[in-house]
């Protein structure tokens, strides 16, 4: 039986993403449509048949001033379900950030588990499978959907980044918080194996209660070197700039921040104010539109995953190993 052709959509929200996995893919994104209704509803179509075909469709699931988070999340299920009906016979979402994946569980009494909701909404409308980048609870992710999830990391970017400009430092990777323990050793080791140096770890206390974040005792030493601070988000900037405090007061010379997720949501701009940290790489998962481009110049670096995710569905394609 001849297998089924790979076809590449990006809705429109995600275009310039998509047409970098597309060039790194070197496959054509498909044509589709997205029309805008003048009450506000919308439809999503592909333009050829896709009758029998092996597809994948990139939706970056952030928020933005021209498309709230549930707007983008219900035009990718809309044109899943199109997919489907249109004959498909395989259709994998690739979301390089999930919304609502930090409500992962319940921590106050009738909470909402939304990481749960949004796995079983992907469900109904009969996707195969999703493909994501690095969310904030691993084992949360894996139990939320029913369908195929793999869950990608872009730890190895981050250590290539670092190991080209630091190869040569006493280095210290640090933890914000203990839920990020696990990473940043995984972090570490990968850099050892890369710089073949010694890398230390650190971990920074967290207590997070109705949106206010306390705890200031780092625990690992620091002193004289480059800590380099790895979580999967930047939003508010406040976990990262309360761990190079921390760092600083500890004696770290030099502090870098790494995040897969720049969010950068108001009070961001922050972490480049003073000159506290040196610099602050993050992916290409969601763009820095939050930040000004004259606060940012020189001290914010982006990596692309667009090779590592058209890598991924050149395998899923050819039902590779990941």
């Amino acid at each position: 039986m001849p297998q089924a052709s790979l076809t590449l959509f990006a809705l429109n929200a995600s275009r310039a993403f998509g047409e970098r996995v597309a060039k790194a893919l070197e496959c054509p994104l498909y044509p589709h449509e997205e029309r805008e209704f003048s009450d506000g509803e919308h439809k999503a179509r592909p333009l050829d048949s896709v009758r029998g075909h092996d597809v994948y469709v990139i939706q970056s699931l952030y928020g933005e001033p021209t498309a709230s988070v549930n707007d983008k999340l219900c035009r990718l299920l809309f044109f899943i379900g199109a997919l489907h009906d249109a004959g498909a016979a395989r259709v994998t979402a690739i979301v390089p950030y999930l919304c609502y994946a930090r409500k992962d569980q319940k921590s106050k009494p009738r909470d909402p588990v939304t990481t749960r909701y949004v796995a079983g909404l992907f469900e109904a409308v009969g996707v195969d499978r999703v493909v994501v980048i690095d969310v904030h609870n691993r084992a949360a992710f894996q139990n939320a959907f029913r369908c195929g999830a793999e869950l990608l990391h872009a730890e190895p970017l981050f250590v290539d980044y670092f190991a080209d400009r630091l190869r040569h430092r006493d280095l210290v990777i640090v933890s914000p918080d203990i839920g990020g323990v696990k990473a940043a050793a995984s972090f570490a080791e990968t850099m050892r194996k890369r710089t073949e140096r010694r890398i230390g770890i650190a971990m920074m206390e967290k207590y997070r209660s109705e949106g206010i974040v306390s705890g200031a005792t780092l625990a690992g030493e620091v002193r004289g070197s480059t800590a380099i601070i790895v979580d999967d988000i930047i939003s508010t900037g406040a976990t990262i700039l309360r761990a190079a405090s921390a760092c600083r007061e500890a004696g770290a010379e030099e502090i870098y921040a790494a995040a897969t997720h720049g969010l950068f949501a108001p009070g961001s701009e922050k972490l480049f104010d003073d000159g506290l940290i040196s610099g602050v790489v993050v992916s290409d998962t969601v763009p820095p539109f939050r930040l000004e481009p004259g606060l940012i110049k020189g001290t914010l670096d982006i990596v692309s995953t667009a090779p590592m995710i058209a890598e991924v569905i050149g395998r899923l394609h050819g039902a590779a190993s990941l």
